[in-house]
């Protein structure tokens, strides 16, 4: 396991640090080019205040690291982007891309989201001295191993700050030494982190059809969290939007068997459909990994207690 500890925005460490119950962070990278590799799922990242306070003042979970467009980011996080809406989201960004003026063209930029869970922001007399060995410069943070030496304190440090805590969700983030990928296949994840999850599983492109226009994609709950499902990798599905629309409605469905389906309900009411009963019977593209593809028992749910057969 390994501690990360990074630069942190006055502005969005403040803003977030009032929200009440936060069970995610987005915390964004304004560039849209390079990914953010130094973590992996279940690593601790530490925020570290710029100057006057220079002092480690929160924290949070490693999930996964996603490029969104903005407003999809906007979409998945909503104000834990650290900013109370929208416009402000976007003006901040614009200013760190230098648009002086036009901050309207930050739009359709792209930023990278590092997303973190069960974020943690501590009150000013819980806050740590920055170590000795921090590269103070160095506007990239540093990474240290959890197992030994300031990673081994630091870590130590937060588990301790984390049990004393009255929020149960963050007892059982330090509940643990290893985490990883497989882990996060059966964890159950912020609205944030599910979408652009999905989305990266999926290539970005609908598993029906192929689409890759990344603004008409959503990421579909098989069991929706109206009647208990969670945000869960295992129960999603990357669904361009109409076709969402269907598969919610019960118009459409995916067996177990990967197979899409089309109901003949669809003609009988609307008295159209040609488009979607030309893929009915074909197979949907599914993650690399088996772990992440959608569950065997949500699928047949959604096929006995939606389908309008």
């Amino acid at each position: 396991m390994n501690v990360y500890v990074y630069p942190t925005d006055w502005s969005w460490y403040g803003f977030l640090s009032t929200q009440p119950q936060l069970d995610e962070v987005n915390f964004w990278r304004p560039g849209g080019k390079q990914a953010f590799t130094r973590l992996t799922a279940g690593d601790l990242l530490l925020f570290r205040l710029r100057s006057p306070a220079s002092a480690i003042a929160g924290g949070g979970f490693f999930v996964h690291f996603s490029f969104a467009p903005l407003i999809k980011a906007w979409e998945a996080f909503g104000v834990k982007n650290g900013t109370p809406d929208y416009e402000s989201f976007l003006r901040l960004i614009a200013s760190y891309k230098e648009l002086g003026e036009h901050p309207e063209r930050a739009a359709d930029s792209t930023i990278g989201c590092v997303i973190l869970a069960a974020p943690f922001f501590l009150p000013r007399a819980q806050w740590h001295p920055v170590p000795g060995d921090y590269p103070i410069n160095n506007p990239q943070g540093h990474r240290y191993d959890a197992a030994a030496g300031t990673g081994k304190e630091l870590y130590e440090w937060a588990s301790t700050v984390l049990r004393q805590s009255p929020t149960p969700q963050l007892h059982e983030w330090v509940a643990h030494d290893v985490w990883g990928e497989l882990a996060l296949a059966r964890r159950r994840l912020g609205q944030g982190a599910f979408r652009l999850l999905v989305a990266d599983l999926y290539g970005k492109r609908c598993a029906v059809t192929g689409e890759k226009t990344f603004p008409v994609l959503d990421a579909a709950h098989i069991v929706p969290v109206s009647r208990g499902g969670q945000h869960r990798p295992d129960n999603g599905l990357l669904l361009r939007s109409d076709i969402h629309t269907l598969f919610d409605l019960g118009y459409v469905t995916v067996t177990p068997e990967a197979e899409f389906r089309v109901s003949s309900r669809l003609a009988e009411n609307w008295k159209n459909g040609r488009e979607y009963y030309a893929l009915d019977r074909t197979r949907i593209r599914l993650p690399e990994v088996p772990a992440f593809r959608p569950a065997r028992e949500f699928l047949e749910w959604h096929g006995d207690a939606v389908f309008r057969r």
